[in-house]
């Protein structure tokens, strides 16, 4: 089994930044693709950023520019940092990953639980 514990969310004001983080722990063999999306109120779940393991990385259209996302396979964690946010950012951010796990034979999608983040003056 592997665990997602994210970190980085909260309140910020429009034009200012944060940096989330989301850790992978447990039976963790190999990573695969990191993947990061977004669900605000009353809207479905969107896709904001992938970054695989090897290839292209991918935005979605509204965060180009302001947000990257990056990988650190020592530590197992995936990051999204997002600069110059706006109040249309604001929502509940998810972060995904692939995993190949001790002993099996193809890869899990694991989803982290979740974390706010507010874009308000």
């Amino acid at each position: 089994q592997v665990r997602l514990v994210e970190s980085g969310g909260g309140l910020v004001g429009p034009g200012g930044s944060l940096r989330l983080a989301c850790a992978a722990s447990g039976r963790i063999r190999s990573l695969d693709a990191w993947g990061w999306y977004r669900q605000a109120p009353g809207k479905q779940r969107e896709f904001v950023a992938r970054v695989p393991a090897l290839g292209r990385i991918n935005y979605a259209d509204s965060v180009k520019g302001r947000f990257t996302i990056s990988r650190d396979n020592a530590k197992n964690t995936g990051y999204l940092q997002m600069n110059d946010l706006k109040a249309e950012d604001t929502a509940v951010y998810f972060c995904n990953v692939a995993v190949l796990e001790w002993g099996a034979f193809s890869q899990t999608d694991y989803w982290g639980q979740g974390i706010q983040v507010t874009v308000s003056s």
